[in-house]
This record gives C-alpha cells, structure tokens and sequence, in this order.
C-alpha cells in the first residue's frame, strides 16, 4: 500500500495560536500509511518541537540557516522531501513555497491553512497573487473565511480545529492541584488572561477594567501568562496601580490549558482574533468565557449561553461582563453549558477530516501524474 508523505510547514514553533492547533491535530492525525514531516524555521522554546518528536512527527529544523538564507533552505528542504501533500500554515512560507511546488515535478497537492483575519500590509501583498495557486484553502473559523484573507483562492473551506477535550476536562478536575501548584488561593475567583504581550491582546484594556472589577468584588483574582514584548510595560502598569497582589503573574506556563482549567472564568481583551485556542480549552473545560466581540470569538462564545460577549475597547463593557458573569446563579448556568456543548471543539473530529483531504487530493494528484510517486529524502 502507498504510502501518503504530508508535510506541514509553519513558520514558527513558538506557543501560539496556529502552533499549538497544529501539534494538538497532528497528536491524534492517523498513522497508518501516513508519513507526517513538519518544516519550521524558528522557534525560541523546545515545547512544541518536543511535543512533536514524542508522538513520532519528523521535525525539519531550519533555525540554524542564517536568516537570510532560511527561505532558501525551506525550498531546497520541502523540495527533498518530495511530499504528496504541502499544507501550509503562514503566510510568508506560502508566499515563497506556491510558485515553487507549482514548478516541482511530480508536483505536490498545495493546501494553506489560514488561522488570522489580518497580517502585515507587506506580507498581504506578497501573498495575495499567489492564492489561485492553492489546491485548497482552509479558514480556521467563518470569521477567516469571510475575510480578507482568504480573498483570491479558488477553493475555501472552513474548519474550526478544536482541543483535546478530554485531556482538558481531566485538569478540571484537578483544580485543586493546579491551583495549589500556582499559590493560587481556594476561595478566590480566577479569572484568567492567558495570552501573549502583544498589542493585539490588548492587556491595557484588560487592567483597566480589573481596576473596576475590583472595586465591587476584591476576591477576584486575575491571573496573567504568557510572554511578549509589553510583557514589563504591562506588569509596570499594575504595580503602577498597586494591583499585583490581585493581578499575579504566572510567566510562560507549559500546558497552560491546565491554568485554563482550573479557572472560574476565562477573560479574553482582544482587539481582533481569528479562532482563539484559550477559548476552545476553556469550553471545553466547562469554563465560561467573557470577551470581546471580535473575529472567531462569536462562532463559540454565545452571548448568555455559554459566555459573555462585550463591545471591544470599552474597559466599563469589559468590566461588567466580568461581574455579570461572577454572579453565582449566572457563572452556575453558562458552566452548563459550555460542559453540555464540547463537539464543535474536539480535535479529534479535525483529525480526522484532514486525513480525508488528504487522502483525496494525494490520489487526485496521482491521478493526474499517471505514475506512482517516488520516495523522498530521509530527513532527522
């Protein structure tokens, strides 16, 4: 039986967003017949690479290339490794890589996986031309699809990728412990704001309406991970307003699902998202959301349902979804409901749609050779 050869290039193995979906799908993605190569060019933690080499996915490590020349060795490695299937999760790499793949003979089937609704003007323009070249484009949520971001492909497809809900429910479970690991006191009420520093996150916002939160309810506690470049600028702001003994910080928690789980709420400032993973693990956990109404967030989050969804950019909106939802009857029944509706979240499901694209566009592409595909390079 043939063997379908796939490799997954991202530009980044940082924890964030796009990365973590792929190595939570790739952690369940079949192995029968199924050879999973994934090409990165940086990454300044182990986590995922790690995680990645432990359930048997070979890693293609571009970080030791000089920076200039690492789009060059993304080409020469993808082109070695002679995949029946490219799909390719950021836009610059796929900016470089279409025109190429088009060019290879036999010539691999092209997926994009699209997990943002805006990127740099730069890279926008870069990448926009080459889209018609796609096979198949993937939106990660309907807000990607209806954007800018995937104008110009022939084909789109949407497909919201999920967590691993049971793995999430297991740390709920264990609250106790995670919350004990943390010196995070039994009776308060955890907020959590797990997100990187960056402005996108919108962590100003997300103080500001702490302050208010605060004056009525002094047992909420908001508790920060993640990492970033306004990482001191935003911890200055809180000891500025002598909130840091209400606001700690956790620094860059691994598995911070975990945190996630053994929140009472999660609350998210942003100025605009494609499809938040924190948002996935916490319904998934049974963790009502409060958050911005902005990009993916309304495809999950329905307002009084299972979270609570708040004008962006107003701190006092913000403020009172915060105390709405700490209410004991209101955080009671949108617990409920997050716990009741876990399937559009599970992973597993994406899995295994995945392995059915690329089962068909790998034997649609060999179709269209007419001859059987040759072995690639070995790469460690």
């Amino acid at each position: 039986m043939t063997t379908t050869r796939i490799c997954e290039v991202i530009k980044t193995l940082d924890v964030g967003g796009a990365e973590v979906l792929l190595v939570e799908r790739l952690r369940r993605a079949p192995r029968s017949d199924r050879d999973y190569t994934v090409v990165f060019l940086q990454a300044e933690t182990q986590e995922l690479v790690d995680a990645l080499r432990d359930c048997g996915v070979t890693l293609v490590d571009l970080r030791s290339c000089p920076r200039r020349l690492r789009y060059l060795g993304l080409l020469r490695a993808v082109r070695r490794l002679a995949p029946d299937v490219v799909n390719v999760h950021s836009p610059l790499p796929a900016a470089v890589l279409r025109p190429a793949l088009h060019l290879m003979r036999p010539r691999p089937a092209l997926i994009s996986t699209v997990h943002y609704v805006r990127c740099h003007p730069l890279t926008r323009l870069l990448e926009r031309p080459t889209r018609r070249l796609d096979d198949l484009t993937v939106a990660v949520s309907p807000q990607v699809a209806a954007s800018g971001s995937v104008r110009g492909a022939r084909q789109v497809r949407t497909r919201i990728h999920g967590v691993d809900v049971a793995a999430q429910r297991s740390w709920a479970q264990r609250a106790d412990k995670v919350r004990e690991e943390f010196g995070i006191p039994a009776d308060a009420f955890v907020l959590a704001f797990v997100a990187n520093f960056r402005p996108v996150k919108n962590h100003a916002l997300l103080v500001e309406a702490a302050a208010l939160v605060l004056e009525r309810r002094p047992d909420a506690l908001f508790v920060l991970a993640g990492a970033g470049p306004l990482r001191e600028q935003v911890l200055a702001d809180i000891r500025r307003r002598g909130l840091q003994d209400r606001m700690p910080y956790l620094g860059r928690i691994q598995q911070a699902g975990r945190l996630v789980a053994a929140a009472d709420t999660l609350v998210l400032a942003s100025h605009y998202e494609a499809m938040p993973v924190v948002v996935m693990e916490a319904l998934a956990s049974a963790v009502p959301v409060v958050a911005t109404r902005v990009g993916g967030i309304p495809d999950l989050v329905r307002d009084g349902d299972n979270g609570i969804l708040v004008q962006p950019g107003s701190p006092q909106r913000l403020a009172e979804g915060i105390l709405r939802a700490m209410r004991p009857e209101v955080h009671s029944a949108l617990a409920a409901r997050a716990l009741a509706d876990t399937t559009s979240v599970d992973v597993a499901s994406t899995a295994a749609w995945f392995d059915n694209v690329y089962a068909t566009l790998a034997s649609g592409a060999r179709k269209s050779r007419g001859d059987a595909v040759p072995g690639g390079a070995q790469v460690r």
